[in-house]
């Protein structure tokens, strides 16, 4: 049996599971498909056209796009911010996801400069803007910072940011892959935090669990020519409705629960504070998700997870983060369905066995 193999039977022998919504399989994820669901046609109309209307009411927005991928969407619309301004500049934080996972597309396909804010190990923060003295076409903000831990900045600075970037004539748009979290983390309704941006991109597979699929909302000239950069990008398919449909399952499902794993986020975080050889980040976490920096090596973190699996049934991380420090491993914690069926004290004893 292959390593990859290997682990994949241990996982799915295993009963319990910390992160997330744990073990998900393709029954799973067909049964948020209701089977009276309206097809679409290349987009149009259908489920596709509901969820549409829907997140654009739920976020305030005249109108909103649906996408096959969160690549595809915030390119194609900071593509359109920068073609509307004549401007070519985008600022994003050091670990922003375009800068870091997508090959430097933003740049090579769609001809933008990218200008890193800031440092790596926080937050952006108002004054880090005023270095900035080039044309800005758009500012990006990611909420919340995932390379951080889920860290949010305060309300006052966030909206002095949004500020800043009108000021200058610059959109302002909103990486909203987790605004679900997000807006339980500010104790705000969705459509609050989003009328501080331009644009909003949020997905759904993420913090939701739904098939993969995203929406862009803002305004209506603006997400109309998303939708064309969708066709020219290959993400208009003849038929959008199975993630649609999934989409929208998920949304009505486990966006009310957000409260709810944020509280129990940071009932977990209670109870790992004085636990040698953890530190939690940030303390008390922000959204429902933190980082846990955990005293191991990466081979004795690997080998305690199997312990887990294959003696308790239960399953944490197949591998973790390494850190500058070899001693020293790092695990992004989500909060969700599985996650909530433990309660802090399990959790606790989960992670104390992950530690040297």
């Amino acid at each position: 049996m292959s390593p990859d193999a290997d682990t994949e039977a241990l996982r799915e022998g295993c009963t319990r599971f910390l992160h997330w919504h744990g073990l998900v399989r393709a029954a799973d994820l067909l049964a948020t498909i209701p089977v009276d669901t309206a097809l679409d046609k290349y987009g149009d109309g259908g489920v596709v056209s509901d969820l549409e209307r829907e997140i654009a009411v739920l976020l305030g927005k005249p109108a909103a796009v649906f996408l096959p991928s969160g690549t595809m969407a915030q390119q194609s619309v900071l593509r359109v911010h920068a073609d509307q301004r004549g401007r070519r500049t985008v600022l994003f934080h050091p670990m922003c996801h375009l800068e870091r996972h997508e090959g430097q597309a933003y740049q090579r396909l769609h001809h933008l400069i990218g200008r890193p804010v800031g440092d790596a190990d926080r937050l952006i923060g108002r004054d880090d803007l005023e270095s900035v003295a080039e044309p800005v076409a758009a500012l990006l903000l990611e909420l919340p910072q995932r390379d951080l831990g889920g860290q949010q900045p305060s309300w006052a600075d966030l909206e002095a940011q949004a500020a800043w970037a009108r000021d200058r004539g610059a959109a302002v748009h909103l990486d909203g892959a987790r605004l679900w979290e997000s807006a339980a983390g500010y104790g705000k309704a969705p459509g609050e935090i989003a009328a501080l941006f331009d644009t909003v991109y949020v997905s759904f597979y993420k913090g939701l669990g739904a098939l993969p699929g995203c929406c862009v909302a803002g305004p209506g000239e603006v997400v109309a020519q998303v939708r064309e950069w969708r066709g020219r990008m290959g993400g208009t398919l003849h038929g959008l409705w199975p993630n649609a449909a999934s989409a929208l399952t998920c949304l009505h499902r486990r966006l009310p629960l957000m409260p709810d794993y944020l509280h129990h986020a940071r009932a977990i975080a209670d109870v790992l504070r004085d636990l040698p050889g953890v530190r939690v980040i940030p303390d008390p976490p922000q959204v429902s998700m933190m980082h846990l920096m955990l005293a191991n090596s990466q081979e004795g973190f690997t080998a305690a997870a199997r312990r887990l699996a294959a003696e308790r049934g239960v399953w944490t991380w197949p591998q973790a983060m390494t850190t500058a420090d070899p001693g020293v491993q790092r695990v992004e914690l989500a909060v969700g369905d599985a996650t909530c069926d433990l309660e802090p004290g399990e959790v606790r004893d989960i992670i104390a066995a992950l530690v040297a």
